[in-house]
């Protein structure tokens, strides 16, 4: 019977790990790709007023 609640909460431990991953790799592209596209969007205005 003692079985049972460790594994669940060995299950709920192991999906919030997985969820805070997810949540900071989302956070890491969306970053990345802002970055990006304001590089891309300078250069951009950097050619068009020449």
């Amino acid at each position: 019977m003692e079985k049972k609640p460790r594994f669940g909460w060995i299950v709920v431990l192991i999906s919030a790990v997985a969820a805070v991953t997810a949540a900071v790799t989302a956070f890491l592209v969306v970053r990345e790709k802002k970055k990006k596209d304001d590089a891309e969007l300078e250069e951009y205005l950097d050619y068009s007023i020449q």
